[in-house]
């Protein structure tokens, strides 16, 4: 073995020169790599006694992309668009031998390569506007020129990877491998080659097959239908035309110079940040490798509505055993037929097998009686939304559930520590927040309480991991993070209704700064009694604004039995079978009287003031529960807001939005607001306005962290 930098080295097998890449986890394609490909390939080129040559990766996988926290580094002297020419050039059969990812970077170094094998699980693709970002090492140059430009579009802009069988299918490798031993099988495939005296293939030699305007006029509708908002697709499809249209060196300088303005964008940023951001949320204080995980095999589930339905099947799908217990017979059978209807229908669009619908079926056992939760290791309750009923039912698995089982609760709001006082085993108690359907969304918010013992939040950490969620540890206060920002979010949009705005007026400039959905048809969708009882518990509680606007249209409609459309009509009209929302009389006319017996004049609302009143709550609120410690960073809100709320991705989340805006400024039109609407709602939270002085951010915080 010769070594060529510490993470490339070269081994011979008889007239085989392999050049090994190792630098764990993912192989990332750092300089040491690059260089070391470089010296590794030009000695084994220049090897009279080398017949063909292999690119191989240690680790399980070929190489991964460049690290983005370093794109904005100045370039260095061997790029890797550079070093692809160079492999390009080699005289020798050049073979890449795929496993694993082939993702990004490594799948551009792949191209490059003359001849390309795979494992049968290798996953192949260019998810780069994921990031906001373009392939920058001319792999929107070479893909087409090797699977064509409709396919070459489909992958770049649906960032999707595909298998090792689909990509034989479509020229993108040259053999599938049985995978048993993948570098003995790609030496071999490479002394094939050689027998067969095959000519190094350049792909930047081939030709492009004309395709007609429509291709991409196709492929810009979808990036739009599917990417809404976001430049990166549309960048993409731009740089692709050029492979078709221009000399191969043209088309590199054009995707270069697409690559650099998608990079200093502030969709990329964002969406970078929200990368890297869904990949801190597992670094808890106090909690490290040696924090003992609990085993969770079986998985009691105490209510078998919409909530404890989705919970069932989320665990179902990771492999657990469920016990799902219903009280009533009736609401027993409703809740596994909707879980097999659920299966089948996912069955019939070809998303899951039958046989694994049925296996995942099969792990839930349905139960009207609590004692079968005797030996579940973890139990989650999803019953009604009422503090008595939870305390009641926590009493009872106190004493029905072994030692060392968690005590998990689903509610969105209540306090952990009241639920867990009624139990002698308070540490052992924690929240699940799952967002709704639960097996789908992957928003998990993990709620400690004063005395949650470690040793049960790194469990649940690590149950979100199974359940291929994003697990967000967040402090036991009122909504905890996503719901306690939500209510000046609604409330502002309340308000807006009643000073002027139409609800298709507010739902719509919010759809267009591209949240998911408008605040009034998400009301709808959930059910308006929901958000109804909730505020009669804070008023109860005295923790209700004392104001006459505050949830009065919420209330009168769900007085008027119209909650949303499970009943046809809410704040909208629903069709019979229908969803979508129809602007509805009978609601403006509610609105107009309500805002009469105010005695609030309307006017006319633009769409600016729409967004900055909805949003700029939403920054406020987080910087008061970054100050309370009820988040542990700024970007752990943002993953909560883009995964569980619908805020838009190539934003980063409310906090990495007012970073962009600037928080000086975010500040000066909260000033602006308080200015107009007096300070009951609109006072500065004291972390903000001290950034803002200081001329920080709360990526800032983060950092320090």
């Amino acid at each position: 073995m010769t070594r060529h930098s510490e993470t490339v080295s070269t081994e011979r097998y008889g007239d085989v020169g392999v050049v090994v890449v190792d630098n764990p986890p993912v192989n990332a394609i750092a300089l040491s790599v690059r260089e070391g490909i470089a010296e590794a390939v030009a000695e084994l080129n220049q090897d009279a006694a080398v017949a063909a040559i292999v690119l191989h990766c240690a680790n399980g996988t070929f190489m991964a992309g460049a690290d983005i926290k370093n794109l904005t580094a100045a370039p260095s002297k061997l790029t890797s668009a550079q070093l692809m020419l160079n492999l390009e050039d080699v005289r020798k059969p050049l073979v890449a031998a795929l496993q694993g990812n082939a993702l990004g970077g490594g799948l551009e170094f792949a191209l490059s390569c003359h001849f390309r094998c795979a494992a049968p699980s290798t996953r192949l693709g260019l998810p780069e506007v994921n990031l906001g970002l373009i392939p920058g090492a001319c792999g929107t140059q070479r893909l087409p020129r090797i699977v064509g430009v409709a396919k070459a579009l489909e992958m770049i802009v649906s960032a999707k990877p595909i298998g090792a069988a689909e990509a034989l299918k479509i020229g993108l490798v040259d053999r599938v491998l049985t995978g048993k031993d993948v570098l003995g099988e790609a030496v071999a495939y490479a002394r094939e080659l050689v027998a067969q005296r095959a000519v190094p293939r350049k792909s930047r030699e081939r030709p492009v097959a004309p395709v007609s305007a429509d291709v991409y006029v196709s492929a810009a509708k979808i990036a739009e239908r599917t990417r809404r908002g976001e430049t990166a697709p549309i960048a993409a499809i731009e740089a692709v035309r050029a492979a078709a249209e221009l000399p191969f060196e043209q088309g590199m300088l054009r995707e270069k110079a697409l690559f650099e303005a998608c990079r200093d964008s502030a969709q990329s940023r964002a969406l970078r940040h929200l990368f890297i951001a869904e990949r801190k949320i597992g670094k808890l204080p106090g909690i490290d490798k040696s924090t003992p995980i609990r085993a969770l095999r079986s998985i009691g589930v105490v209510g078998g509505g919409t909530m404890g339905r989705g919970i069932a099947m989320a665990c179902a799908n990771a492999g657990l055993s469920i016990v799902l217990v219903e009280v009533e017979a009736a609401a027993l059978q409703r809740a596994l037929a909707s879980i097999r209807e659920s299966y089948a229908a996912s069955a019939a669009k070809g998303r899951i097998s039958e046989a694994e619908g049925q296996a995942h079926v099969d792990r839930i056992a349905g139960s009207m009686d609590l004692q079968q939760l005797r030996g579940c290791d973890l139990v989650i309750e999803a019953v009604f939304e009422d503090m008595a009923v939870k305390q009641r039912l926590f009493g009872q698995l106190d004493q029905i559930c072994k030692p060392n089982v968690v005590l998990a609760t689903n509610t969105s709001a209540l306090d952990i520590d009241i639920i867990a006082a009624v139990t002698k085993r308070p540490a052992d108690v924690i929240g699940l927040h799952f967002f709704s359907p639960a097996n789908v969304m992957r928003l998990l918010e993990i709620v400690r309480g004063k005395v949650t013992s470690p040793e049960v939040i790194a469990t649940s950490m690590d149950l979100a991991k199974r359940l291929r969620k994003l697990g967000v540890l967040a402090g036991n206060c009122d909504g905890f993070i996503g719901n306690r920002m939500l209510a000046g979010y609604r409330r502002e949009s309340d308000f807006l209704l009643l000073e002027g705005a139409l609800p298709e007026q507010v739902d719509g400039a919010l759809v267009r700064f591209v949240m998911s959905m408008g605040p009034h048809a998400v009301g709808d969708l959930a059910g308006l009694d929901i958000s109804a009882m909730g505020r009669k518990r804070r008023r109860a509680e005295g923790r209700a604004p004392i104001d006459p606007r505050f949830g009065v249209l919420g209330d009168r409609l769900v007085e008027l039995g119209r909650l949303g459309q499970k009943t046809g009509a809410g704040m909208y009209r629903y069709e019979q079978g229908s969803r979508e929302a129809l602007p509805d009389s009978f609601a403006l006319e509610l609105i107009e009287r309500e805002a009469a017996r105010l005695g609030i004049a309307r006017r006319r609302i633009s769409d600016e003031e729409i967004v900055e009143r909805c949003t700029l709550p939403l920054v406020n609120e987080g910087a008061r529960i970054l100050e309370e410690g009820m988040a542990l960073r700024a970007s752990d809100i943002d993953v909560v807001w883009a995964n569980g709320y619908g805020f838009p991705r190539y934003r980063g989340g409310p906090m990495c939005y007012a970073d962009e805006l600037g928080l000086a400024n975010v500040v000066a039109r909260i000033d602006r607001l308080r200015a107009k609407h007096g300070d009951v709602y609109w006072s500065t939270a004291p972390l903000l306005e001290r950034l803002a002085r200081e001329g920080r951010h709360f990526r800032d915080l983060d950092e320090a962290s």
